[in-house]
């Protein structure tokens, strides 16, 4: 095995390691910085005509979005419906930005629902981590 095979393998591993363990919070925080960046790359791509590029991200984004709203329990909480049309809404959004090649829409898919979004969740879970007890589990 290369130093550089060893060194993905244990990246590799750690990345898992960390999601096996992460809280539900913490994942939902990730899942949404992965989707900002797979709309960011999106974006560029398709502002430099790189359509292939484009395209890969713009479908990743749509299967985060796709998870994001298959595991949301809208009728667990009062904003849980509003929060599943935006999801249906982004993946209307996200294959026409994809097959229009428009940058623009992208961009707002990005700048107007899902920034905001993720640094809404990111804010709960800090707020949720600081007010759990100290038993250095977090979210359970």
């Amino acid at each position: 095995m290369t130093s550089m095979t060893y060194g993905r393998r244990s990246a590799n591993r750690y990345l898992n390691d960390g999601l096996e363990t992460a809280t539900p919070a913490t994942l939902l925080v990730m899942l949404y910085d992965r989707l900002v960046l797979d709309l960011e790359r999106a974006e560029q791509a398709q502002r430099s005509g790189d359509r292939e590029t484009a395209h890969k991200n713009l479908v990743h984004a749509q299967d985060i979005v796709l998870e994001l709203k298959t595991s949301l329990k809208a009728d667990a909480w009062e904003g849980g419906e509003s929060m599943q049309a935006l999801y249906t809404w982004l993946l209307q959004e996200l294959p026409a930005a994809n097959v229009g090649g428009d940058a623009a829409r992208t961009a707002a898919c990005r700048t107007q629902v899902v920034e905001p979004l993720a640094q809404t969740w990111r804010q709960a879970a800090e707020e949720h981590l600081r007010s759990a007890p100290a038993t250095g589990h977090g979210v359970a």
